[in-house]
């Protein structure tokens, strides 16, 4: 079994499609993708430095083209291995399974706000994430150790962790004893270091507030990706608000943001009829669930997080 640390997406814009597919994901530039289809590493190398760019705005190096070539393989050959991804102060993660991925999905790159390269998107089965460890403890970014948050967390699309590095993560997932790495000295350094010890335990009251954002999340990420994909049908790819003003939102999070404030500020309650909201996994009427209105029913083009407005 091998361990990775991945990311979806720039600025991890697929992550709530993979939550809710249980699945991981790999994108590809439709300039280079056909090259990678035919198994051409040196014409997908020698395209990429010619016509992309990195996240820096510069052509990529031999090196790097490589990895982004390999990244397509990986996701198709990836079987029972662990795939670790952090979002914010959380620490998901999932197994891989044999399951060839589906097909691609083909759409404008959600990284860019303007003239958007066509790109392809896989999406690979897996297990269903969990943010909780084989113990059943939940997994959060501020119990972790200061030295293995050092490599539970890239910027990049994947990393494969070292050997030790790996037995630590599986170690963790599994809910084990973790002494063996926390009495090495360059651990208790780490940790000292830090000056906030080891890993922070949680009340039962914080557990419980960490659950109800999550899955308050999970509903907001779901009704912008509702909304983006509605957008998307109809040949816009804005979701604006329309206040005074129109607003358009830079991202998919940026999005979510907005619409997760305003299920808290109106604490999850209609603000035309006062009716208690329905969150995602909640059973009770279906019309009582967030969702998402246009602004001008005869327009395709603005839409405007409205779930608390029913």
């Amino acid at each position: 079994m091998n361990v990775y640390i991945a990311n979806f997406g720039s600025g991890n814009w697929a992550w709530p499609e993979c939550l809710r597919r249980g699945a991981i994901a790999v994108m590809d530039d439709m300039r280079v993708h056909p090259y990678w289809q035919r198994g051409d590493h040196e014409g997908y190398v020698s395209e990429a430095i010619r016509v992309l760019k990195t996240m820096h705005g510069k052509p990529p190096t031999r090196s790097v083209a490589t990895r982004w070539y390999n990244v397509n393989t990986l996701l198709r050959e990836t079987a029972g291995d662990l795939w670790i991804h952090r979002e914010k102060d959380e620490l998901w993660w999932t197994v891989s399974t044999a399951a060839p991925p589906g097909p691609s999905e083909i759409m404008d790159d959600p990284a860019y706000t303007h003239s958007a390269p066509k790109i392809a998107v896989y999406y690979k089965q897996c297990q269903p994430w969990s943010q909780r460890d084989k113990a059943g403890r939940l997994l959060q970014w501020a119990g972790i150790h200061p030295r293995a948050r050092e490599f539970l967390f890239t910027e990049g699309t994947f990393q494969k962790l070292s050997d030790d590095n790996a037995a630590f993560a599986q170690a963790l997932i599994d809910g084990v004893d973790l002494s063996r790495w926390y009495s090495l000295p360059e651990w208790r350094a780490k940790a000292e270091k830090s000056g906030k010890g080891a890993v922070r335990s949680f009340s039962p009251a914080e557990i419980a507030q960490i659950e109800a954002d999550r899955r308050m999340r999970q509903t907001a990420a779901r009704m912008i990706a509702t909304a983006r994909q509605t957008a998307m049908q109809s040949g816009q790819e804005v979701i604006s608000v329309t206040k005074d003003k129109r607003f358009l939102f830079p991202s998919d999070s940026a999005a979510q943001e907005y619409a997760l404030n305003l299920m808290k500020t109106q604490e999850g309650r209609c603000a035309l009829t006062g009716l208690k909201m329905l969150l995602d996994d909640e059973p009770g009427d279906g019309q009582c669930r967030y969702s998402l209105d246009r602004i001008d029913p005869g327009s395709a083009a603005c839409l405007r997080p409205s779930a608390p407005v029913a």
